[in-house]
């Protein structure tokens, strides 16, 4: 397999649930679920490989706490080199409703803090060369943000290939953020978009035309994928053809970093070159998968794992 790496945010999600309706000021309700895990798209991912035994690199930071010494331990020797940033690690509590569906409250925490010096750090360029890396998280980690240019010149220059997972800004997909976003994917070799992103970004109603639309301003020879949830995923690659698949009915349990663990099992299957159709099976089985059982579970399908045997 070629070499793969994640970059961005991890942080602590605690997970509080189901609730519905939103319970009025003043008041105190009791839930059947709570978990304290791993977060933040970079983290989901990462937990996503190790799960289905693919080897990756993560490049991350932490808070100088608590919280921040747990995530470190998480990944064991993949964080030996990860930088302590003098704030509070980042948390996220997580509600979920009924409908699988869920509401974030996040701090700042440490994400802001995270820099191209920390990536550079962490990651050995000559080790992932021929390889992809996953960036994620590109609202919340500020500093790197303002090094994207630097970071694409950083990997295109050892022929590495960019993917990018930009999350949902915490601010909206204002007019600025669209066009912030359109001038990253000038450079990246491939995208992974979820529809409401994708549609958004294009001004399009329809997530095939969106993807479409959005390829054409991507290099040649780029990937653009779009995720579609309970509807599968579509995607365009090399050749302008488009590619779609459907996903299972399941039944969901928590749909908390879906979209995480598409991108990890996706990348997988690309890293070992399969075909595109191929890869988007890949995307949505595993992250159907997790997202209908608890304890969570990636790989426990004999046909997913094949595809990274």
């Amino acid at each position: 397999m070629r070499p793969l790496a994640v970059i961005g945010n991890v942080n602590v999600d605690l997970i509080l649930g189901p609730t519905a309706p939103w319970p009025r000021a003043g008041t105190e309700i009791i839930v059947d679920h709570d978990e304290l895990r791993v977060g933040g798209q970079a983290g989901n991912s990462a937990l996503a490989w190790d799960a289905l035994g693919v080897d990756f690199e993560i490049s991350a930071n932490v808070g100088n706490d608590q919280f921040g010494l747990w995530l470190r331990d998480a990944f064991g020797d993949r964080a030996a080199r990860w930088p302590v940033t003098a704030e509070r690690t980042t948390l996220s509590v997580g509600i979920t409703h009924p409908d699988g569906e869920r509401t974030f409250f996040t701090t700042h925490g440490h994400l802001p803090r995270f820099s191209l010096a920390d990536v550079l750090s962490v990651l050995d360029g000559a080790q992932l060369s021929g390889g992809y890396a996953l960036l994620c998280g590109a609202f919340l980690t500020t500093e790197l943000t303002r090094d994207y240019d630097a970071f694409f010149d950083w990997a295109h220059g050892h022929g590495i290939s960019v993917v990018l997972d930009t999350g949902w800004p915490p601010d909206g997909w204002t007019e600025h953020n669209c066009a912030l976003t359109r001038t990253w994917l000038a450079h990246c070799d491939c995208a992974l978009l979820n529809e409401v992103e994708a549609t958004t970004l294009a001004g399009l109603d329809s997530p095939a035309e969106a993807a479409v639309a959005l390829w054409r301003s991507m290099p040649e020879g780029a990937i653009l994928v779009v995720k579609c949830g309970p509807d599968g995923a579509v995607a365009i690659g090399p050749g302008g053809e488009l590619v779609s698949v459907k996903a299972p009915v399941v039944t969901v349990i928590d749909t908390i970093g879906a979209g995480d663990v598409f991108n990890a099992a996706f990348l997988a299957a690309l890293a070992g070159d399969r075909p595109l159709a191929a890869c988007l099976t890949a995307g949505v089985q595993v992250a159907s998968r997790a997202i209908s059982t608890l304890p969570r579970l990636y790989g426990g399908l004999p046909e997913i794992r094949d595809e990274f045997a």
